[in-house]
């Protein structure tokens, strides 16, 4: 049975799905916080969602059926906690001499776009903040008319002194965010920390009637409005990077809880913090990378995919280039135990090793993911499995024993999502044809020793090289 680590509780507890405790109906609904399309989304941004991607894939595999949204933020994301800050979405308007809306087109297919490459399972829902305005008014007048909200010059505002269970995910306490206040303290709020529900500000390009006169919505409440939309007024699980635990998520409990009077989030699950060489990523420090800026250096989306979740989600990962080599090399050698597999020959009188080592390594992998993701222990399982495959096809294999291990493979890659059921033969990664170029520019100088460093490095990824009068030919080694 899954077991997964509630930031809510601060401790694991074994999953059921609210559907599954009413009816025993295996449905699970998941809110995953998508990007503010302002900007392309970093690698940072990317192992959130594939994180979320292996929490779906591993409920899948429990039998769920999963209702996954995921919300796209095209307007109210301010560059700063306070509400004096300028939208994130005018921010990238100015910079980029256009309006908001086109900006928020550009972006947001650009986003599609990186995470169908890394090969995220399309969510069921990608509702957009603009389009759901409707549905924040009314719970900012529910809020209001509770007692959890007030207005002030056009603009309004929660009232966290209003609301008991403030804290309860971060453990911030009210007094103390007050005392150590470095946010400028507007004198319409009755409190320093009461956060925006809607936002009065006439230079802001995008605007929309409201009962409160012109605006346009604060950050938080377009969660609470498109979950609760789309999901019901309960959620089994909510998803996000540990840098919108707070303010985002605890403001999203505290306006949804206030609404509805239920609880909003049953588990919450948080995605530790991305480092680069052992550092913040920054722009600043050029360690900054998109996706596309990571497959311009010759690395594959699948690489990019299994080094994002190759640590534990609660672990800081650290982010090297020498670790995609590495997820590389390790791809290389799925790849090719699945083409091996596909071109065995078979033996009538072949043992049953392959057999045990499917089950007991299919076992191992269900019983790592269950215990809240352990994705070590999957991969680790996995590899191994991929020895005893190479083992035993050396020794001979049956007929069925392939198509158990074909069936245990695709069940593992179904659940890593590393694409090997759509592999394709013949197809020369970028990351090949760049060791080949430089091998063939040390052939040209004499520089044999490098040549054949080239040639082995090709050879761990599963390639192998042949050096003939026409030049240099590769091909995927069987």
């Amino acid at each position: 049975m899954l077991e997964i680590y509630n930031s809510l509780t601060k401790q694991k507890e074994k999953f059921q799905s609210l559907s599954e405790k009413k009816n025993k109906k295996k449905l699970v609904t998941m809110y995953t916080c998508g990007p503010t399309v302002y900007d392309y989304v970093h690698i940072g941004n990317l192992r959130s969602f594939l994180v979320a991607d292996l929490l779906r894939r591993v409920l899948e595999f429990e039998g769920y059926k999963v209702k996954q949204v995921m919300n796209i933020t095209d307007v109210g994301h301010m560059t700063s906690d306070s509400e004096s800050g300028e939208d994130k979405m005018e921010a990238a308007a100015r910079r980029e001499k256009k309006d908001p809306w086109q900006i928020a087109e550009f972006f947001t297919k650009a986003f599609f776009s990186d995470i169908k490459k890394i090969n995220l399972e399309k969510a069921w829902k990608y509702p957009k903040a603009t389009d759901h305005v409707k549905e924040m008014i009314k719970i900012i007048e529910k809020l209001i008319k509770n007692g959890y909200a007030y207005e002030a010059n056009g603009s309004v505002y929660f009232d966290l002194s209003k609301f008991s269970g403030w804290g309860k995910l971060s453990g911030n306490k009210i007094e103390d965010l007050i005392a150590g206040a470095r946010v400028e303290v507007l004198p319409e709020k009755k409190n320093p920390y009461d956060f925006a529900l809607w936002i009065k500000n006439p230079s802001h390009v995008m605007q929309w009637n409201s009962p409160w006169g012109k605006g346009y919505p604060g950050w938080h409440i377009e969660c609470s409005a498109m979950s609760m939309k789309y999901l019901g007024e309960t959620i089994d699980i909510h998803t996000g990077g540990e840098d919108n635990k707070f303010p985002h998520h605890e403001s999203e409990i505290a306006q949804s809880e206030g609404a509805t009077g239920k609880q909003f989030v049953r588990f919450w699950l948080h995605v530790k913090h991305l480092l680069v060489d052992g550092e913040k990523m920054s722009k600043s420090k050029n360690n900054f990378y998109t996706l596309n800026q990571v497959l311009e250096k010759g690395f594959s989306p699948r690489a990019v995919r299994y080094l994002l979740l190759s640590t534990h989600y609660r672990d800081s990962l650290n982010f090297t280039f020498d670790g995609l080599n590495a997820a590389e090399k390790n791809l290389a050698k799925i790849d090719e135990a699945w083409t091996k597999l596909n071109s065995a020959v078979y033996k009538s009188d072949g043992g049953a090793e392959l057999f045990r080592a499917a089950e007991k390594n299919l076992v191992d992998f269900e019983a790592a993911l269950s215990d809240d993701l352990n994705i070590s222990g999957a991969l680790a399982a996995l590899l191994n499995f991929i020895k005893e495959i190479n083992t035993a096809l050396t020794a001979g294999v049956s007929r069925d024993e392939v198509l158990i291990a074909k069936r245990t493979l695709l069940s593992m890659d179904g659940v890593l999502g590393f694409g090997l059921e759509i592999l394709k033969e013949g197809k020369i990664p970028e990351k090949i044809k760049k060791l080949l170029v430089e091998r063939e520019q040390a052939r040209k100088i004499k520089d044999w020793k490098r040549a054949d460093e080239l040639r082995a490095e090709i050879e761990e990824f599963g390639y192998t090289v042949e050096d003939t009068a026409e030049g240099q030919k590769v091909k995927k080694r069987n």
